[in-house]
């Protein structure tokens, strides 16, 4: 949670731009996320969110501009090197590892990430992460068996297992019912209140209200709004992003 001055700069985003031949996805994009600060980054279909994710995590490189981790430049850093910078994250479409068993899914990512565990420290700690996102009665079953939610739940328990400095989540609420979104937001709530460093890319409107102290909003690549989330849901070239012209 933000404290005004005090806080860091985790991360800088400045003049960022992805092009895939003609196309601009990502267009110019600037802003800092602070430390202990959970960073909404929202906007509808096609705006490039993914994309600009997909940058900050190494999947991608920048057309032009510059990123930066605690002030070191990593633009174009290979993404082993920047998830063991501290960078660690979620996929839009869930990313789990079928060959190898729940435990070890998790354990995957104290190894290759952040904070890099090994052997029976390793296991242990991979058993408490599978506590801390609610698996912990899971670990002996098969990945094939795990429901949607408990899949979304092994992926971020091997994001998390490198104690990353920053955590990415691309969309990790979306596709649970009802009852399963209390549930994921519930878990993202007990991060932020550890005092997680966070960017979140949502389309669930009360869970971007109750998760994050900022919102950058994209539009066609390219930012424009950013404030608190009551600030930019209420303006209107947000509002005309995503309900039209006749909504703004």
């Amino acid at each position: 949670m933000l404290n005004g001055s005090t806080q860091k700069t985790a991360l800088t985003v400045n003049g960022v731009t992805r092009n895939f031949g003609g196309l601009v996805a990502v267009d110019n994009m600037t802003f800092d996320l602070a430390e202990n600060e959970v960073l909404g980054l929202i906007g509808p279909n096609g705006s490039g969110k993914t994309t600009m994710i997909n940058l900050i995590s190494g999947a991608l490189k920048p057309s032009g501009g510059t990123i930066r981790l605690f002030h070191e430049d990593f633009t174009h850093a290979r993404a082993n090197a920047i998830a063991r910078s501290g960078i660690s994250r979620t996929f839009q479409i869930v990313r789990i590892l079928p060959t190898l068993s729940i435990l070890e899914n998790v354990a995957a990512g104290g190894v290759f990430g952040h904070d890099r565990r090994w052997g029976k420290h390793l296991e242990d700690y991979a058993r408490q992460i599978l506590n801390r996102v609610g698996l912990e009665s899971a670990e002996h079953n098969q990945v094939s068996a795990l429901t949607y939610i408990d899949q979304k739940r092994l992926e971020l328990a091997r994001a998390l297992a490198s104690d990353p400095t920053i955590l990415l989540l691309d969309e990790w609420l979306a596709g649970l019912n009802p009852t399963e979104l209390l549930t994921g937001i519930e878990l993202i709530e007990e991060l932020r209140s550890e005092g997680r460093t966070i960017i979140v890319v949502e389309h669930v409107i009360d869970a971007i209200r109750s998760l994050c102290d900022r919102c950058v909003v994209m539009n066609s690549g390219a930012k424009i709004a950013e404030g608190t989330p009551d600030e930019v849901l209420a303006d209107e070239d947000v509002i005309r992003a995503y309900l039209g012209d006749d909504n703004a």
